[in-house]
């Protein structure tokens, strides 16, 4: 019986190798096709998602107070984070750093729980319009 079974695994490991060094992945091509005028709207698109005046998105505010603080708070989040460009806002009487220009509030949560565990007051809001 303990023959027949050392039979049986010396069998199933030959076979095992022979097969692994037969086997290969596919390979293929692909091809895509799609109108020459994405590429200009995928740009028009980056420039407005750029728009930092844009009162319809979402900030998050990670210090308010003099103007050190907030340059030494910018400098602090550009090194712990690289996905979001911290700004320095003067407000009277106050500097403010926000973070990030968002779409979403789902999207400035999920970038708020991050940030807090360096900056742990930081909070979400949205920008006033400026007054023209």
């Amino acid at each position: 019986m303990k023959s027949l079974n050392i039979k049986i695994s010396f069998l199933s490991v030959v076979f095992f190798a022979i097969t692994t060094t037969y086997c290969s992945a596919q390979q293929g091509n692909a091809t895509i096709n799609q109108d020459k005028h994405i590429n200009t709207l995928l740009d028009l698109k980056k420039k407005t998602n750029k728009n930092e005046d844009n009162s319809s998105r979402y900030k998050i505010q990670i210090y308010s107070g003099n103007r050190s603080g907030a340059y030494s708070s910018q400098k602090e989040f550009n090194n712990s984070y690289t996905l979001w460009n911290p700004t320095v806002k003067y407000e009277s009487p106050n500097f403010k750093t926000w973070v990030g220009n968002f779409r979403t509030r789902l999207e400035a949560d999920r970038a708020l729980k991050k940030v807090k565990k360096k900056f742990p007051h930081a909070f979400i809001f949205k920008p006033k319009k400026k007054k023209s």
